[in-house]
């Protein structure tokens, strides 16, 4: 059996002259937490749309959970959660009463669902306080409990921590974790906020003007932007056993003669600096090299006028 919860092929969608998504083709597998990167209008909130059922493609197709066909993805969207813009709550009912609404709505049989979902995100204590007084934290909190009540398989997120403060977006981030992890859920998300992403995705798409640029594993990109200082030195082999036996460095390499790269001690150059010096050995330059994910991105859809 595939593991394969998604494929798209060629994906494309159009309004006018305009291609919001254009040939578009991704993959996500059980498992994956799959960050879709790109900034503002590059077509991510269109591509999570027709995934979703929300939109249709102009032409391409779209494989979930096995099914193409119309009647298919539709059967088995029913197994997949998601929140795209925002969720239509109504303003004078309260967190429960909002959910029972959409429990009614999508046929879900069982009520205890509304209660656990409620508790999953921090709202079971909520009670007769409305939705229109909720802050956004706490209306970003009942999307997701929202997206969640069915316990789907797949759950698909836009922009979710999109104007949370630095605390609501550690929480929410916590959440998704434990839901990937506890209960093995499979997520789809997109954010603009790159270093938050950073810090929960397995997989990242990189989309720029409506087109995958890059497809890559969280590992696979941990290892193209891994920070490491470069030592010019006058005896590249020497500096190399110092650092080994003063330090106990493990993760240094000679790169040619009068230079190496050390791996560690990123934050305290200075104390590799300062045994080999000690060491007799000349040290001329140290430099950094190494990039954050919103570096990398900047660099590969062609320099931050472009991006």
């Amino acid at each position: 059996m595939s593991d394969r919860i998604l494929k798209t092929q060629g994906l494309t969608k159009k309004y006018g002259h305009y291609s919001a998504v254009d040939s578009m083709d991704i993959e996500v597998k059980k498992g994956e937490i799959y960050g879709l990167v790109g900034k503002n209008g590059a077509g991510k909130t269109t591509l999570l749309k027709m995934i979703s059922g929300l939109s249709m493609p102009n032409s391409g197709s779209i494989e979930l959970f096995g099914q193409t066909s119309e009647d298919g993805l539709n059967h088995v969207r029913a197994h997949t959660g998601c929140i795209i813009e925002t969720p239509g709550f109504l303003p004078y009912l309260t967190a429960a009463k909002n959910l029972e609404y959409y429990r009614l709505q999508r046929g879900i049989i069982n009520p205890r669902c509304i209660r656990e979902s409620l508790e999953f995100v921090g709202l079971a204590d909520t009670g007769k306080k409305k939705f229109k007084s909720f802050s956004l934290g706490m209306k970003q909190r009942l999307g997701l409990a929202l997206a969640i009540m069915g316990n789907p398989d797949f759950l698909i997120l836009d922009e979710p921590i999109n104007g949370l403060d630095p605390m609501g977006m550690a929480e929410f981030r916590e959440m998704i974790l434990k839901l990937n992890r506890e209960r093995n859920t499979t997520i789809l998300i997109s954010s603009h906020i790159l270093g938050e992403l950073s810090q929960i995705a397995t997989t990242y798409g990189f989309i720029h003007d409506g087109r995958l640029v890059e497809h890559i594993s969280a590992a696979e990109l941990e290892e193209k932007c891994k920070r490491s200082l470069k030592i010019k030195v006058d005896d590249a082999n020497r500096a190399v056993e110092i650092l080994k036996n003063e330090l106990s460095c493990t993760q240094l390499r000679a790169l040619s003669d009068q230079e190496i790269q050390a791996d560690e001690y990123m934050d305290t150059p200075e104390l590799l600096v300062q045994s080999l010096v000690k060491n007799g050995v000349m040290v001329s330059g140290v430099n950094q090299s190494g990039l954050n994910l919103e570096e990398y991105f900047i660099e590969l859809v062609g320099g931050i006028h472009h991006a």
